[in-house]
């Protein structure tokens, strides 16, 4: 009994299908492709945020303001 709650809570590929069709049906075919590279890009920003190593986007406002 206690093994059926704890398969319960993990996401099956059933709802990960359904999780899918809903996104296709709500963005269309068209638009997933985009969201897709809004997304990359928004985690390549936070890797380079949250690295350790300068970032060239912050050298290039300085050379700009001087």
């Amino acid at each position: 009994m206690i093994n059926n709650f704890v398969i319960a809570g993990i996401i099956g590929t059933q709802e990960i299908i359904i999780i899918l069709l809903i996104v296709l049906v709500l963005f269309g075919a068209k638009k997933i492709p985009d969201l897709m590279k809004g997304v990359g890009k928004g985690i390549k920003e936070f890797k380079d945020a949250t690295s350790d190593k300068p970032n060239d986007n912050n050298n290039a406002v300085d050379k700009n303001d001087k």
